[in-house]
């Protein structure tokens, strides 16, 4: 303890104590669990981010959030697990990848598979470790002993046996079926893969004839409106409601398809909506998921009309060869030259468009690899009707559930290199090894297998050529909670140990994107929920108010932000905005300079605590503290004391709680709040007298600086700990230098503080917030005195509630160190009859009326003259605003906000008016 000052320099340096524990952490292996180790066990798996550049400010958000539950429950005695890792992306980095070679003049296919995966695999390895490194700068406290790749060899067969299994159970087939097409990344994308943008299009209306007229009411043509014109020549039908009376003698007609020259039927479906538009569609399967499922419906054939590169086909006719943009204008062209175009009207609608690709999606019949859902979401309902997973916030298990319903099926496979390659195998022959929909296929977990069971299904002498498309990323992702952990090996020991995993920390974004999924996959290979919580937090947006991401050029990169403010400052800046769970946070930020105030207040905080225990450090040299605090006798201790002990266990017991229940933001503003205003601002004000280093002392002084010194260590000790998750460097550093512990014992293995229900006081520490309330009335009277500062005056309270005048009577020695008072009085109401009366200052603070005697300390005219000025301008802006306020017109015109406004600060002046009113008739 003696040397702890050389320890903790004047000024804090968060950079160099942040890499110093970041290394000695790793180092010691303080984060590395034993799977037989004592404990109950806690496991998160990190949510792995993409090998797509770099981290930002959403995934240090995220990073901050489990974290600061990760330490907590280490604190708490848990045998704690977090398993880092990072994601492959399929789509997103073949993507960055085409597009560099693009750059440098080249295309994939010019460097063949094996070339263009060995340049991947690089990028993996650049990409991979930059994300890496940013994780460590932002504290994770995770076991990178543990790290996994969702293609590294362990995770690439639990994919390979996932699919094999699924296969084998009857959920995963390959068929055609209509997909959502990318023609930018030519590959399939899923849904989920798909935004809705609005967009200013327009409706055309195009007249296609009746082969033969109307009996009943002379109809030639039925009209059809379509926003989509390039897919007309697709068209195999025109649907009408069943119960549209207009139409109802047309059903089972035909038109003659314009342009085309194809005859096509009139049929009924329900799905047609009979008062939109003119309540007839046009149908047209390959290149619609309504229309697909009409055809499916009324049996219809399947014309495509476009190439998977955007193009026209074959079966567009004269148009074949255009992209499908100007096959539209020319189409629309065509209807008007035949005179068939009705009209056209402005139509604002939602397009989906590639979230990678940033084109608009192509509804395209393509033969995929698809799994069945219906069973694994069934199953995923079951086990929530049981409460599993919990979420929190619960408002987000209606959104889950709702994902859970009525759900397609998955299109798992993607026209990709990058990726886990399908496992099934073609079997071909030399003479024939062109590949069609017939073409018989193996599924097996290797080449070897798959060969085997060719040759026992075919003969020796067949070939076998493996399927070409990759799985969707999110395949391998929906694996990541058990594969990780050495499934399929069920046997092995961190599965044993750590499985089913506690809790998932995730944004809201993608509950079924990536929860529902690893549910569903869990339930079907592990028959457990693979988290018993889902811990769901908002999206980080920017100062306009949009999601940071780097495809949109708003996000932030973290490391910015910690080189200037430091790692602890940015984690409890971020985890602090959080109002509540679930909630989006906006982080306000100056691209022009790289700061930010929320996070520049958070540093501030940081400083506080370390010049906080500098002082400490400075009147606890030459203590050891051998003894335990429970050796010092509580009812011997002076009313601060017991104070900042209730205090204290309100927030261990409070604090616990939050970190619980993940109301993380509510810990961080407690701690916040128990630290600056509690701890720095009145205990160690309140103590500085008790803790005087002479050492003259002796006797009763002596065993009271004792006492002083020994709850300020305390108190301390468990704020530092409290704090440690959310501040980890920091408290760590502060912690060494409290208690004067080696390296070799570490703050981030310690216990959470014991909680003492013995040492709270309600109504003390009412009486405090009364008497702390009251000394800020005291100093607010002074300044309006223009008392200096070392000025001593004066103070008189009165009460009529008992136990307050008590308490004040007690804690006077208290009151005189705070407000700079040589004598302190407490009165009755009844009391102040016989007291001489004096120019005087008062105020009112709750039950206590606070009254400064100042006559003979201050120039009294100088004071009026004052007060009369601040009287005058204040009854100048009542008249002002009032004024205003009569204004009908004003009241009737202005913005409701101006007149709120206004109101409020007429409220404001008439009492700052009255107030004045009552300092002059004081000092008359």
């Amino acid at each position: 303890m003696g040397n702890a000052l050389d320890v903790l320099p004047k000024t804090y340096d968060p950079f160099g104590t942040e890499r110093r524990w970041q290394n000695i952490w790793e180092e010691a292996g303080a984060f590395h669990p034993d799977p037989n180790g004592k404990g109950e066990p806690f496991s998160i798996v990190i949510p792995p981010p993409n090998v797509t550049g770099s981290l930002h400010m959403g995934h240090a958000f995220n990073t901050a959030l489990i974290d600061t539950i990760v330490r907590f429950q280490r604190l708490k005695g848990k045998n704690v697990l977090c398993l880092p890792g990072t994601d492959h992306a399929s789509i997103a980095v073949q993507t960055i990848l085409e597009k560099q070679l693009k750059e440098e003049g080249v295309n994939k296919d010019d460097l063949g598979r094996e070339a263009f995966l060995e340049r991947a695999w690089k990028w993996k390895a650049q990409s991979g470790g930059r994300i890496v490194q940013q994780l460590r700068r932002l504290g994770y406290s995770v076991d990178w002993q543990r790290e996994r790749f969702t293609m590294d060899e362990g995770l690439s067969k639990a994919v390979s046996e996932a699919f094999v299994r699924l296969y084998r159970q009857g959920l995963i087939y390959r068929g055609e079926y209509l997909v959502n097409w990318c023609p930018a990344s030519g590959s399939a994308v899923s849904d989920l893969e798909v935004e809705m943008r609005e967009v200013e299009g327009s409706l055309w209306y195009f007249r296609y004839p009746l082969t033969k007229a109307s009996s009943k009411t002379g109809i030639k043509y039925l009209e059809v409106a379509t926003t989509r014109p390039e897919t007309m020549m697709g068209d195999v039908a025109v649907a009408v409601n069943p119960g549209d009376q207009r139409y109802s003698d047309l059903i089972g007609q035909t038109l003659l398809l314009p342009l085309v020259g194809r005859e096509i039927p009139v049929i009924a479906d329900d799905h047609v909506d009979k008062d939109f538009g003119t309540g007839c569609v046009k149908v047209t399967p390959a290149h619609d998921p309504n229309d697909f499922a009409i055809g499916q419906r009324h049996n219809l054939p399947q014309i495509t009309v476009m190439n998977k590169d955007g193009t026209m086909n074959s079966e567009a006719g004269c148009f074949a060869g255009l992209n499908r943009f100007d096959a539209r204008n020319a189409v629309v062209a065509a209807f008007h030259d035949q005179g068939l175009l009705a009209k056209v009207e402005p139509y604002r609608h939602s397009v989906p468009f590639s979230e990678r690709g940033k084109v608009p999606v192509e509804p395209l019949l393509s033969t995929q690899w698809f799994v069945r859902m219906d069973s694994m979401a069934q199953r995923c309902q079951s086990y929530l009707s049981k409460g599993q997973p919990s979420f929190f916030p619960a408002r987000w298990e209606k959104v889950y559930q709702d994902w859970l319903i009525d759900l397609r099926d998955w299109c798992v496979s993607r026209q990709l290199w990058w990726g886990h390659r399908i496992p099934a195998w073609f079997v071909i022959s030399e003479t024939n090894n062109q590949l069609t929909d017939e073409t018989p296929y193996i599924v097996a977990i290797s080449e070897k297998n798959a060969l085997l069971e060719a040759q026992r299904l075919y003969g020796g002498d067949v070939l076998i050529k493996q399927e070409d498309d990759v799985l969707d990323t999110w395949f391998s992702s929906g694996l990541w909670p058990f594969s990780t952990l050495g499934w399929p090996d069920e046997s092995h020991a961190d599965f044993s140990r750590w499985y089913p995993t506690n809790t998932l920390v995730t944004g809201f974004d993608i509950i079924f994107f990536w929860v529902a999924r690893m549910t569903m996959m869990a339930g079907a290979f592990t028959e457990q929920i693979p988290f018993s919580d889902v811990y769901i937090h908002g999206l980080v947006r920017d100062e306009h108010n949009r999601k940071m991401s780097k495809s949109a050029g708003n996000g932030i990169d973290p490391i910015l932000l910690i080189d200037r403010y430091g790692t602890d400052a940015l984690r409890f800046a971020l985890v602090k905005e959080v109002v509540g769970a679930g909630q989006d946070i906006r982080l306000d930020y100056d691209r022009e300079s790289d700061t930010s105030v929320t996070v520049e207040a958070a540093r501030n905080f940081a400083n506080k605590l370390w010049n906080a225990t500098r002082f400490a450090l400075i009147n606890l040299r030459g203590t050891t503290f051998q003894e335990t605090f429970e050796e010092i006798d509580y009812s011997k201790l002076q009313l601060s004391d017991q104070w900042i002990l209730s205090r204290l266990s309100k927030m261990i017991d409070d604090t616990a709680k939050r970190y619980e229940t993940y109301a993380l933001g509510e810990a961080a503003k407690g701690l916040y709040e128990f630290a600056w205003n509690d701890f720095c601002d009145w205990y160690l004000e309140l103590i500085k007298p008790r803790l005087n280093v002479s050492s003259s002392l002796s006797g009763n002084d002596l065993i009271d600086q004792k006492r002083a010194q020994t709850v300020m260590f305390k108190v301390l000790r468990d704020l530092l700990i409290m704090i440690h998750p959310l501040m980890p460097h920091l408290t760590e550093e502060l912690w060494h230098g409290v208690t004067g512990f080696s390296e070799n014992r570490l703050l981030a293995l310690e216990s959470w503080p014991a909680f003492n229900p013995g040492f709270i006081d309600e109504e003390l520490e009412s009486s405090f917030n009364e008497l702390f309330a009251s000394i800020r009335v005291v100093r607010n009277l002074r300044a309006e005195a223009g008392f200096k500062p070392s000025q001593q005056a004066p103070v008189h309270f009165v009460t009529k509630n008992k136990y307050l005048s008590d308490l004040l009577n007690k804690a006077i020695p208290d009151i005189q160190i705070l407000t700079k008072a040589n004598e302190v009085k407490v009165f009755g109401p009844d009391q102040l009859s016989g007291q001489s009366t004096s120019k005087s200052l008062a105020g009112v603070s709750g039950q206590l009326e606070v009254i400064l005697p100042i006559e003979g300390l201050v120039d009294l005219s100088a004071l009026k003259n004052r007060l009369k000025k601040d009287l005058f301008k204040a009854e100048k802006e009542i008249s002002t605003l009032s004024s205003r306020l009569n204004n009908s017109n004003f009241i009737q015109k202005a913005p409701e906000e101006i007149v709120l406004e206004c109101k409020a600060k007429l409220s404001d002046a008439n009492s700052q008016a009255e107030l004045v009113r009552q300092r002059l008739l004081g000092l008359e």
